[in-house]
């Protein structure tokens, strides 16, 4: 049997592998130090927004909340915000949200999001 916090690392690996990352994630110290077999793991406090994505990954959600992904119909890359009928986005940076076709998102690379990033900071700072 593995030890807990092996368990605890392979957990936070499987959730990093996701796009998942818990940073309170640990062996429960009060159980792991006394002779229960079977310590708790402690998966933390953390705002909505981060236990959005779990909750994504676990009902299968392509790409997950909170993930980036670009609408391939006209390049923009979005965060993901929910799912519907299709996916929501919302521009890199905050702005209106959209609707795009669960066929039309593929999943950002984040040289692409960087791109993203550096534009709306381009013309924030142009328009002064």
């Amino acid at each position: 049997m593995r030890s807990t916090e092996e368990v605890v690392e392979s957990l936070r690996q499987a959730l990093v592998g996701a796009g998942v990352v818990l940073p309170s994630l640990c062996v429960d110290p009060v159980t792991g130090a006394s002779e229960e077999p079977f310590a708790l793991v402690g998966l933390g406090r953390c705002n909505v927004r981060v236990a959005e994505r779990p909750a994504s990954v676990v009902r299968g959600e392509r790409p997950a909340v909170g993930t980036h992904a670009v609408d391939a119909r006209d390049g923009r890359v979005g965060e993901v915000m929910g799912h519907g009928g299709g996916v929501r986005l919302r521009p890199v940076g905050g702005g209106r949200e959209w609707d795009c076709t669960k066929g039309a998102v593929v999943d950002a690379q984040p040289e692409e999001v960087m791109r993203a990033r550096l534009r709306k900071t381009h013309h924030e700072s142009v328009r002064g």
